[in-house]
This record gives structure tokens, sequence and C-alpha cells, in this order.
């Protein structure tokens, strides 16, 4: 554990500052709130050592019932944020491996339950779901998983009556675990009507594939390097790939802001599939382009830098604000507007929008496994309806004989195929500019034959896959 008196560094995974904390009279609440979680972490660790880490893993879970996202649960967790070195590595792949496999860990857990627990006990389910996690996938002695999840329970009211329960379970578990979790079928970790719909659109055998991408581990790290930057800045990283001119594929690293050139903003995060749909834009030099929906803000970096005079449209200021942050790291230059872009209007038409479109997101589940138990049918139906609304404004905005991309991270086919050919019967004027191997030489197989761009996890580019993504090329007709 840290020392209580310096100041741990929330985007450094860890890491602490030189500088001595302030004393308590100068310190912001947050700052007393990390003081006291770190102290808090430090007397169980003494207790009981590997409380620390199982804790902080806990924690980031209740978040994640709470309704946070993967990324957000971590960021705001004030027991994982005050972690360093193998404690936080060791939180960290336990929240993130019992997301991605949490089907097959219900199902192990299940089969030491006479009934359900009752929903005021989820979190002895997450205390269970770690137990497993580190029997099946993280090689933690049979004791301290029995030891740790027993104590785990006892530390709150709300679960300290499970603890017997816990305890026992949790020596089962340690011993049978990995061998029952290991007979379990691939389609354990994917809700059903999930799979069923991945079924439908790619056929029984890619949506298996796809699957097992889901399942094989963190994903690595994708980085767009600016036109400039040293292209041999990661010569010296192992296994480093590059799939195109601009882009850098490293191993999974978390202390993202401590890699060579983040502070001299010669790089932002990008998964590679993420980075295709502003290279279907064409020469976007001169040009004025309507970035819309555009935090994080990855593609407006993309269009700044390489020429485009760029108005970037959020309806989130938070959101918003991060985009403001990035293009100030990486000195590149766009208007930043927050504004819904069904009331909002532009003071004149553009010569391209993208539309990178709010969707169900399933396309990214390699690197955010919650979103598989985050989203239902229900909800990517009401997603379609509103991507068909937006699609309809952002057709607006175009200058006749404009360009639009229409985008989303979704492996649904209702997100995407079907969008592209409703907005086509919908407008007269719009029309298909399918894609060509010309367009994407370097990934020709992501062309589908109506001319559509479609990447998925199962999608082999040299080493690893890569997010799932679709995009449709438009143009208005003059």
């Amino acid at each position: 554990m840290a020392p209580t008196d310096r100041q741990p560094d929330r985007q450094s995974d860890g890491k602490f500052r030189d500088k001595k904390r302030p004393s308590s009279q100068e310190d912001g609440p947050g700052d007393l709130r990390k003081a006291r979680a770190s102290e808090q972490l430090a007397e169980l660790e003494e207790k009981m050592p590997g409380m620390a880490a199982r804790r902080a893993a806990l924690d980031v879970l209740m978040l994640l019932r709470k309704g946070r996202t993967l990324d957000n649960a971590f960021s705001d967790c004030r027991t994982f944020n005050v972690l360093e070195g193998p404690d936080r590595s060791f939180a960290f792949n336990l929240v993130n491996t019992s997301q991605r496999r949490r089907g097959s860990l219900d199902q192990v857990i299940g089969e030491y339950l006479d009934r359900p627990l009752p929903k005021g006990a989820m979190e002895v389910q997450d205390i269970l779901r770690l137990a497993v996690t580190q029997a099946a996938f993280l090689e933690t002695p049979a004791h301290a998983i029995a030891s740790t999840s027993a104590e785990l329970a006892g530390q709150k009211r709300e679960t300290a009556g499970y603890k017997g329960l816990v305890n026992a379970i949790a020596r089962k578990i340690a011993t049978r675990g990995k061998a029952q979790l290991e007979k379990l079928p691939l389609r354990a970790d994917t809700p059903g009507w999930l799979w069923r719909s991945w079924e439908r659109h790619y056929g029984a055998t890619l949506a298996r594939e796809i699957a097992a991408a889901h399942k094989a581990g963190i994903a690595p790290l994708d980085i767009s390097l600016k036109p400039g930057a040293d292209p041999d800045l990661y010569a010296g990283f192992e296994n480093t790939l590059s799939f195109s001119p601009l882009h850098r594929r490293l191993p999974a690293h978390h202390a993202v802001t401590e890699l060579p050139g983040f502070a001299a903003g010669d790089w932002w995060v990008q998964d590679f599939a993420s980075s295709l749909p502003v290279r279907l834009l064409g020469d976007v030099s001169g040009k004025h382009v309507l970035d819309l929906c555009a935090a994080p803000g990855g593609k407006t970096m993309q269009l700044a830098a390489l020429g485009a005079t760029v108005t970037a449209v959020d309806n989130i200021g938070t959101r918003l604000k991060r985009v403001s942050e990035n293009l100030e790291r990486t000195k590149l230059s766009a208007e930043t507007v927050k504004g819904d872009i069904l009331d909002w209007q532009p003071t004149e038409p553009a010569d391209m929008v993208l539309l990178d479109a709010p969707c169900s997101a399933t396309g990214t589940i390699r690197r955010h496994p919650d979103v598989v138990w985050n989203r239902t049918e229900d909800e990517v139906r009401t997603l379609a309806r509103q991507q068909g609304s937006f699609i309809d404004r952002a057709f607006e905005f175009l200058k006749p004989g404009g360009i639009l991309v229409y985008c989303v991270c979704s492996l649904q086919r209702e997100e995407g195929e079907d969008q592209a050919k409703a907005a086509l019967a919908r407008h007269d004027t719009l029309e298909l500019m399918p894609l060509t191997p010309n367009d994407l030489p370097e990934l020709p197989e992501a062309i589908t034959r109506e001319g559509y761009l479609r990447t998925h996890p199962a999608m082999r580019l040299k080493d690893g896959s890569m997010d799932g993504f679709f995009a449709a090329r438009f143009r208005k007709r003059a």
C-alpha cells in the first residue's frame, strides 16, 4: 500500500508523485477522501494480506451495479485509485475478468446454491464471482481465496450474515471451480438474445468466433499517431505492431499517461477499427466537417490533424470537455459546440458530416466487457429509432454534393446495415457511395458486398482482433 503522506495521481495507474501531500488543512474534500481510503485499505492489509486489492475490486463491482460503466467505475472508485503496482494490476484483472466471464461464473456459483440469492444480497454474488475468478484464471492459492472471501463478507452489515455460506462455497470453488468452468459452453458468457442476433446476422460459425474473441482476454492498446510524430517512438516496445502509417498497437497498458509521447500530444488512444470511418471521407484538407456526437474526440483529432476545419458537437458538457482537453494536449484545433443535434442547427451547411451515433456499443465488448450485461434487446430497438432521426438531421446539415459517413461501434444489424438501407429509402436525394478495396487497401475483407464497412472482433489483423464497427458512406445529390 502507498504511504498516506504521498499524493496519488489517478491518471497514472497507481504510480505516486514524488511531491509530499499538503497538510489536511489545505486538502480539498477529494484529497481527504483519498487519504481515508488509503488508510482504510492499509488497515485491511495489515489485518489480512491481500485484502486491499480485493476490497477495491469489490467496490468497483458495486459501482457497476449502481449503473456506472466499467471505465467510470474504475475512475470513480477511491479504494481502487489509491492502489499501486501489483495490487492495482490484480484488482484490475479481477474486475475485468469477472465481467468478461460473468455468465460462466454465475453458472458455477449456481451449482452450490439451493436457491438464488435475494436481490438484497448481490454483493455476496460479487464476492463469489471474485472467488471463482481467482480460482479459474489468476492461480490464487485455495486458502487465500477462502479466507479473503469470508473476510470480505464479514466487513459489512448487509453481507455479514452470509459469511459462513461464503466461506463454505469459496472453499469448494477454490478447488473445483476451474474444472467446472472449463466444461461450460462458449455461449455461457453471452446473453441469449445477443447470441441469437449474431447467429442471424453472421451465421453460427462466425458468432462463435466473435464470442471466442470476447473471452480471449484484455485487449491491446491501439493508438493513432498525429501526422509528423516520430514513427520510431515505440520501436523499443515489445510486440509493437502497425496496421497503417498512423497506427501503432502496443501490449495492454493501463498507465497510458506515462507512455512516451503522451504529454507531448503525439498520439491519442483509438482502436484501429474506430479510426477507419474518417478515412472513408477521403481528402478532408480545407473542408468544413461536422463531427456529430464527437466525444471522446478521437475522430475529431483525426480530422483536425488531416487539415479539416472541424466543428465537434456533443450534447453532454463533461464529455465535450474531454474533447477540448484532448485537443489541447495534442495541440490540434477544432470548434466544440454543446448541443443536441435534433435541436441544434449549424450556421451554414457543411462539406462533410461524420455521424458516430449513440449505439449499443456491442462492438466494444472486448474492451468493455460490462456492455454484455448492460444492454437489452428493447434498448437496441430504441437506439435504432433514435439513429434514424440522427441520420435525417445529419443529412440536412450537408451541402448539395456533400458526403455523410454514418458509423456505430455496434455488431447489431439493426444499428448498421438496416439503418443505411432505411435512410436510402427515406431520402430520394441521398445516394450510397459504395466502398472499394482502394478505400481500405490493408483491410479489404471489411468491405461488404453492398459496399459498407463492417469489422468484428474475429477479424484478424496480423496479431489480435479489433472492435466491431459499421460505417456507410453517402452523398447528397446536387
